[in-house]
């Protein structure tokens, strides 16, 4: 009788099962980076635009959970979005916080933005669990 082997989910290195860590920590960052304001909003009371901000947690989950996964193009498209949206809003942050101090926390959120995007490039053990979901997927983008 043979054991079945362990799911590509579970990596038996040590080095991949803290990339798995450190990959599940950003990906839930750069989720609760872009869900706070709709939440923020909706726990006061402001249910305005609800089915478009539902809509855009869910698109953002999904592509979240494409990267997850080990997708290439949903990589890309993270990476991109992250670094592009966190320069915008750290500039708009930028501008607002001339005259109001919560300006820079919205500058705050746009250097978490793309700080949060840049691990998913620059930190090795990131880098080296995507690869191995990469491979784990057939090299399929």
């Amino acid at each position: 009788m043979t054991l079945p082997s362990r799911p590509p989910s579970f990596p038996s290195d040590p080095a991949l099962a803290a990339g798995r860590t450190a990959t599940l920590a950003v990906l839930a960052g750069l989720f609760m980076l872009a869900t706070t304001p709709f939440l923020g909003r909706l726990v006061q009371g402001q249910a305005d635009h609800l089915f478009r901000n539902v809509l855009y947690a869910l698109a953002t989950a999904v592509l979240l959970w494409q990267v997850w996964r080990g997708s290439v193009w949903a990589w890309r498209l993270t990476v991109g979005f992250s670094i592009f949206s966190g320069l915008l809003v750290f500039i708009v942050g930028m501008l607002a916080g001339v005259s109001n101090w919560q300006g820079w926390i919205i500058s705050a959120a746009g250097l978490g933005f793309m700080v949060l995007g840049l691990c998913l490039v620059s930190v090795p053990g990131i880098r080296a669990f995507l690869d191995s979901r990469w491979a784990a997927r057939g090299g399929r983008a």
